[in-house]
């Protein structure tokens, strides 16, 4: 597939907006799609300022003809939103072009001109796009008969509120800029300062994003969907509230909920006061509602359940069997630790094994909360290690080996190689990690700040899948929380509890088997630990600092694995360091993004900055008299992921020291610039930039986190998808010859 990229200001990014409508008789669905397409081309064809100037006229214009218009309710409104629209439009105008002459600093490079401060201000200039297109048709037919009042009122109002508060996030990022060391994105200082920008940022109103303006930032094509999925998620919380964990709920049941498909304001406030007050395993469960749907639906699965007798797997030869492949693709999928399955992921690996003709192994790994970290980076790395030794059984030679995920998947394709190297295991070729999650630990950045507006990867629930994935999870449940439940929701429960178990004594058997001869003799001089703590392996943080080569890794299998770990560990008694001893450490023995600290000045600066920081507090980010909308559901049930665990190397990668992360493959990472993991991709990319090591970023623009599984669903997914094979081909295609011995 042949893919055409194109320019945009802001961008270096894959274009993502189709062409202008059919000619012809325009129905309402029609002039909806013709809407949103031109609201699109404002977005791309004028700069921020002619925008704002020609908002403010034509605000001005309206206000000056409704005040006109007698001492009517309506006409009163419709006044006073325009002149909430003037003022919003002229009090952003500042920050936004501040972010804007800054962000280029904070690019991987002049040709991939992406990161949270231009994502921040390109929707913000969405937002900008649609009211202005909005009060252009106000002005053009306010006089008709025709002229439906309440409903352009009802979208005036969303979208006021929602430029309301990308005005209050703009300031954010302003503040994040001016305290942040230069190139730095990720929020950086005391951590006391840190939680209290997190409680006051996740306190801010964000119903007015899920009604009437959900998706407004995305490609058209995708907001239908985001509609549905919202429905779906507010009635499937309302089963929830009733005790309905699951019993007799269907997808097509969830999807077509009537008031909520009618109502977007509804709506709106449902769907943050789900995304606030409940807990993962809701999120866990409406996650992989569809993929139980297709699994019960599925007549094979139904009569082999059925069916009566022993049964046993055999690997049978093919009739016809095809030449080995010379690749393998080792897939690891997403799900923020907590939900889906490979079968979530299997349409897109599908049409992937077709256009590469290679064999895809896709693991399928214990979730959180019920097995934490590391048990999911355990097991990928034990199917890692059994892959690379047997590709035969899989149909491939493993001449060739890519490592490819996405989102949580990404996170675990990095530090499972990341393990590989640090135990001597031959590392794979490359890996391709779409949208990966790099930071875990508790912080702030210019693109988390659109997980206020993002409906599937708010902030809160990141937080919680996080939270889960480090085993911040407590099992104690109140009453209430049991009579939440129901019945068959404890004997669930209590059925994951006991797999939870069983899997974490197979996790204790999977470490005495990969653990190395010596790294078991220093175990008594650690302190006793749990045995899912204890198995994690530190070992890349006491190697030396020279990487090992790539060349003698790859010749490495399973195989060598006892005879080359013995050699090389006898001699190094750090290789047990535990995630306890880690998490007692200081944060700059483990915070890497950090500039030394060794001078006095340095350390004297950065304690001023934090004292100045608190002194100002976090509300002195806004300017006098303006007030964002706070939320009206009350407390957040948010944990800010502070675990100590969460600064470990092999949860948080980009954490890492550069000893580690020399020791990785070439990467190749797509990301979307409108996720809020944007940040996570671009300061990865500058990392292994940084260590001149091989690395590539491609941005797609208008597209939400997850975009791979939404592969089939139009053209810009499509295209997007098509980018992950072109990245993974790459990989898989072995370097020519000519090409390595062409003079420099």
């Amino acid at each position: 597939m042949k893919l055409v990229f194109k320019g945009k200001s802001g961008y270096g990014v894959m274009s993502g907006y189709g062409g202008t409508s059919a000619p012809g008789k325009n129905s309402p669905s029609k002039k909806h799609r013709h809407y949103r397409h031109t609201a699109s081309r404002l977005t791309n064809t004028m700069d921020l300022r002619t925008m704002t100037q020609s908002l403010v006229t034509l605000a001005e214009d309206n206000m000056a003809f409704f005040s006109s218009q007698g001492p009517g309710e309506t006409a009163r409104r419709l006044w006073d939103v325009f002149a909430g629209i003037r003022e919003q439009a002229l009090g952003l105008e500042p920050p936004l072009g501040h972010l804007l002459g800054k962000a280029h600093l904070f690019d991987l490079d002049a040709e991939t001109p992406a990161n949270g401060f231009r994502s921040l201000v390109h929707t913000a200039r969405c937002c900008l796009a649609h009211l202005l297109h909005k009060s252009r048709y106000v002005a053009a037919n306010r006089r008709s008969i025709f002229f439906r009042t309440s409903h352009n009122l009802a979208e005036l109002e969303a979208y006021l509120a929602a430029l309301t508060q990308l005005r209050a996030l703009a300031y954010y990022a302003q503040r994040l800029l001016d305290t942040n060391q230069p190139g730095r994105l990720f929020f950086e200082g005391d951590e006391r300062l840190i939680a209290d920008f997190l409680r006051e940022y996740v306190t801010l109103h964000k119903g007015c994003f899920y009604g009437r303006c959900l998706g407004f930032q995305f490609t058209p094509a995708i907001r239908p969907f985001l509609q549905t999925i919202s429905i779906g998620l507010v009635s499937f919380g309302e089963h929830y509230k009733r005790n309905e964990t699951g019993l007799g709920v269907t997808a097509s049941s969830l999807f077509t909920s009537g008031r909520f498909a009618i109502d977007p304001e509804l709506r709106g406030a449902e769907f943050e006061r789900i995304t606030q007050n409940l807990d993962v395993h809701f999120w866990k469960a409406f996650w992989n509602i569809t993929e139980i749907e297709v699994l019960s639906d599925s007549k094979e699965l139904s009569s082999l359940v059925k069916s009566e007798g022993p049964r046993s797997l055999e690997l049978r030869p093919r009739p016809q069997q095809a030449p080995r492949s010379r690749s393998l693709v080792v897939h690891i999928h997403g799900g923020g630790f907590v939900a889906q399955t490979s079968k979530s992921h299997e349409p897109y690996l599908k049409s992937w094994a077709q256009e590469l003709g290679a064999p895809i192994l896709s693991i399928d790994y214990s979730l959180a909360p019920e097995a934490p970290f590391p048990r999911a980076l355990e097991e990928c790395f034990y199917a890692y290690c059994w892959a690379v030794k047997h590709c035969a059984l899989l149909g491939s030679t493993g001449e060739r080996i890519c490592l490819a995920g996405d989102s949580a998947g990404g996170n675990l394709c990095f530090t499972v190689s990341l393990r590989a190297a640090a135990y001597g295991v031959r590392v794979p070729d490359g890996i391709m990690a779409a949208y990966p999650a790099t930071m875990l630990q508790s912080t702030a950045s210019p693109s988390r700040l659109l997980s206020l507006m993002d409906p599937l990867l708010p902030l809160s629930v990141l937080s919680k899948c996080v939270s889960a994935y480090a085993g911040g999870e407590t099992e104690d449940h109140s009453d209430s929380d049991q009579k939440a439940l129901g019945m068959m929701g404890l004997v669930r429960r209590d059925t994951a509890l006991l797999l939870r178990d069983l899997r974490l004594n197979a996790s204790s058997w999977l470490n005495s088997f990969l653990e190395l001869s010596k790294h078991k003799a220093h175990t008594n001089l650690v302190p006793v630990v749990e045995p899912m703590r204890r198995s994690v392996s530190e070992a890349a943080l006491a190697q030396p600092e020279g990487p090992l080569g790539t060349d003698s890794l790859k010749s490495l299998t399973l195989h060598d694995l006892s005879l080359e770990g013995s050699s090389e560990t006898s001699e190094n008694p750090e290789l047990s360091l535990s995630a306890e001893t880690l998490a007692s450490s200081t944060p700059s023995d483990v915070n890497f993004l950090l500039q030394s600290e060794g001078t006095v000045e340095g350390a004297k600066a950065q304690e001023e900055m934090s004292t100045k920081d608190r002194s100002r507090g976090v509300g002195a980010a806004f300017p006098e008299g303006f007030h964002p909308r706070r939320s009206s559901q009350g407390a957040t049930r948010m944990p800010l992921y502070s675990s100590p665990i969460a600064k470990n190397p092999f949860m948080s990668p980009l954490l890492a020291p550069d000893s580690m992360l020399q020791s990785l493959p070439p990467v190749h990472i797509v990301a979307c610039a409108l996720d809020p993991m944007l940040d996570d991709s671009v300061m990865f990319a500058r990392r292994l930039r940084s260590l001149g090591q091989p690395v590539t970023l491609r941005v797609v623009e208008d597209l939400p986190h997850g975009f791979l599984s939404l592969a089939a669903l139009c053209r810009e997914t499509r295209q997007a998808a098509a980018l992950c094979v072109e990245r993974i081909r790459l990989i898989l295609a072995p370097p020519d010859p000519r090409a390595a011995a062409a003079p420099v």
